[in-house]
């Protein structure tokens, strides 16, 4: 009996061990699962991801291939996609309700924005975040909330589609960097979907003020080579 139950705590223990190197080793793919399904869920389009790459340790990770599928109704297969994400979180605070984000750096993305009677693809994006912020403020106490110390998109590159143009015709042109710094330290924490919410605000309050200057731009060098 004695012998038995020796045995039988050996067999637990053994499995938990084992558990626990499998969930170390599949971090990786439990993260990637995770933005896909939860990124769809906020954006109201199919998220997908190459790769994603963590070193627990000390809390950073490279998240590859990123695609943002465009929202039903529009031409373009994507709205968005990322070569690279470089994230840094806090490793202590992942157990906590307040995950502290040290950077999340979005590397050189090509965004494609598309217009139509509708609106624009965007506008139907945030309007899905939106819908997904307000369901979430009941809940809000209960979810995880985020600080977020720095985040950045760099060398960015708007492929501009416009309704009144002919089909496949586009206009592009680069985006100034975007920097936002300690979101949600003054109300300690923001959830994931306002987080998104503010990001998408901002893309595409920086897009409309790009393209005015491309347009500018453009007209101007109209005039000059019709002197």
């Amino acid at each position: 009996m004695k012998k038995a139950l020796i045995g039988f705590v050996a067999l637990v223990i053994v499995a938990l061990v084992g558990g626990a190197i499998w969930l170390y080793l599949s971090l990786d793919f439990i993260v990637k699962h995770a933005i896909e399904a939860n990124g769809s869920e906020i954006l109201g389009a199919k998220v997908t991801v190459e790769s994603v790459k963590l070193a627990p340790a000390d809390g950073s990770g490279v998240v590859r291939g990123l695609a943002i599928a465009n929202p039903p109704g529009f031409h373009s297969e994507r709205s968005a996609t990322v070569g690279t994400i470089d994230v840094s979180i806090e490793p202590a605070s992942v157990t906590k309700d307040v995950v502290h984000v040290r950077r999340i750096v979005v590397i050189a993305p090509v965004i494609t924005y598309e217009s139509s009677r509708r609106g624009s693809n965007f506008d139907a994006i945030q309007r899905n975040v939106a819908r997904r912020t307000g369901d979430s403020k009941s809940a809000a106490s209960a979810e995880t909330r985020l600080i977020v110390d720095q985040f950045v998109i760099r060398d960015a590159r708007v492929i501009y589609a416009p309704e009144i143009a002919t089909r496949g015709a586009t206009i592009s042109f680069n985006l100034p960097d975007i920097r936002l710094a300690n979101v949600g330290k003054r109300q300690g924490g923001v959830t994931p979907a306002e987080f998104t919410n503010l990001v998408v605000r901002t893309l595409v309050a920086r897009m409309a003020a790009a393209m005015g200057r491309s347009a500018a731009q453009r007209g101007a060098d109209i005039i000059l080579r019709g002197r």
